[in-house]
């Protein structure tokens, strides 16, 4: 099988699928990305992936090219992992990579093959894929389409490939279903050795590709949602992180995705909420996602939040142009979206960071994985090699990102190092009694 496109998403899979025992090959026009690939280097971090890479391209399962007609004439069942960003130009999804790739796959294939989609894509997209390879493709092959969302949590993707909670694909015919059956009998033989329930949900177009941004647009208003309740509890005295965890215990609700802080970001949820608004107002059903517009208000709210709590802790004056924070030092704890990864896509405490050093801070940012690609993202940002460096001499230090290393940093340790022991936990990640106890200034996110 064929994974197009070797960004996060065919990176993952492509490995994963080799490590089930697949003959695997990747394919992508970045060069230099394809050669760092096949000399055993993944582009980015993921827990496990390097070592997996490793041993199947030494197994000889796996490998990579820059070769179009290669990679056609390898697959017979070829995963479009291509990205789809939000266009520059509006809110919608910008499909020209996934058009640019299936274009050229189809006018190379020599043999009846399924394409397969699995990028996050509008409705109508598998539609439109179907009529590019009808147009490109030779007739007489009956070269197929199908659409199977990915469902990849970054930081837990391996399992998320080996063992996923769920299978969805979007078919036009049986001998379609046949081939994406065949293409993942090693996930499924897994979960029977392992004695799992691996549901497979086999439909149409229409709802496989709406299954992805129908679940991801639910968790970033779950994420809002508790958010807003932080607002409230802001201002009603309320603690939400005790009010999270009684709604936890709700089992139609659930405890996961209410963890209230700075908000959500990464190169998935805020474009894809962006997208399915847009598509749904093309397809005259704009009203029915207008809460999605609340949603991402709500998300970018909660970064100048931080801006005003530093405000408020450095005693700052705030006017017309919002808080001056000029002559202070900021320690910023974080970069990537999340831990256990090193995007800093649309990235919250990169974004808080540059909202501090723009009102005037003198702003240091450290991240465990994150720094190379905060560079690039935020250049005139100044980065500390260590936590230890990054808060020394600070007036306020913000933990924006929850590595288990700022999670289980020492009060007491980190209070010999700052200027002044004052700190805002931007994901609520902290033990305020433990920091309180070691004479920190304490700010959490709807926490008294």
């Amino acid at each position: 099988m064929a994974f197009l496109g070797t960004g996060y998403l065919g990176t993952t899979y492509a490995i994963c699928f080799a490590e089930l025992g697949y003959e695997v090959i990747g394919f992508d026009v970045d060069i230099d990305k394809i050669a760092r690939l096949a000399d055993g280097e993944v582009p980015f971090h993921e827990p496990g992936l390097d070592e997996l890479l490793k041993r199947n391209l030494a197994a000889g399962r796996l490998r990579f090219c820059t070769n179009l007609a290669e990679t056609a004439d390898f697959g017979d069942v070829h995963f479009i992992c291509v990205g789809t960003p939000q266009r520059v130009d509006g809110m919608g999804a910008d499909l020209s990579h996934i058009e640019a790739v299936v274009t050229g796959l189809a006018r190379h294939l020599t043999r009846k093959a399924l394409i397969v989609g699995k990028s996050t894509v509008p409705v109508g997209t598998a539609e439109w894929v179907e009529q590019l390879v009808g147009k490109h493709a030779p007739a007489e092959l009956g070269v197929e389409v199908a659409w199977s969302p990915e469902f990849l949590q970054e930081g837990f993707a391996v399992e998320d490939v080996l063992r996923p909670n769920r299978i969805v694909v979007g078919v036009n015919s049986e001998w379609a279903s046949r081939m994406h059956y065949a293409a993942h009998k090693g996930v499924l033989d897994l979960a029977a050795t392992e004695d799992r329930e691996l549901p497979v949900v086999v439909t149409d177009f229409a709802t496989a590709e709406l299954v992805k941004v129908a679940a991801n647009a639910f968790l970033a208003t779950k994420v809002s949602f508790i958010n807003a309740m932080a607002e409230v509890c802001e201002v009603a005295g309320g603690d939400v992180t005790q009010l999270a965890r009684a709604l936890g215990y709700d089992p139609r609700i659930g405890n996961r995705f209410l963890q209230a802080g700075v908000g959500f970001g990464g190169g998935c949820l805020p474009k894809d909420i962006r997208a399915f608004q847009a598509r749904a107002q093309e397809l005259g059903a704009g009203e029915a996602l207008r809460f999605l517009h609340e949603v991402d208000l709500i998300n970018q709210r909660r970064r100048t939040r931080v801006l005003q709590l530093a405000a408020d802790l450095l005693a700052c004056r705030s006017g017309p142009a919002g808080p001056d924070l000029s002559g202070t030092r900021i320690a910023v704890l974080g970069a990537t979206f999340k831990p256990n990864s090193d995007d800093v896509r649309d990235a919250p405490a990169l974004a808080v960071a540059a909202l501090l050093a723009k009102a005037g801070a003198y702003v240091h940012v450290y991240d465990p994985q994150g720094m190379h690609n905060a560079r690039r993202a935020q250049p005139d940002l100044t980065y500390a090699p260590t936590m230890t460096d990054v808060v020394r001499d600070a007036d306020l230090v913000c933990v924006l990102t929850e590595w288990a290393d700022f999670r289980n940093a020492d009060p007491h340790a980190l209070g010999t190092l700052v200027t002044n022991r004052r700190i805002i936990d931007g994901r609520n990640c902290l033990d305020p009694t433990l920091w309180i106890q070691a004479g920190w200034e304490y700010r959490g996110m709807g926490r008294p």
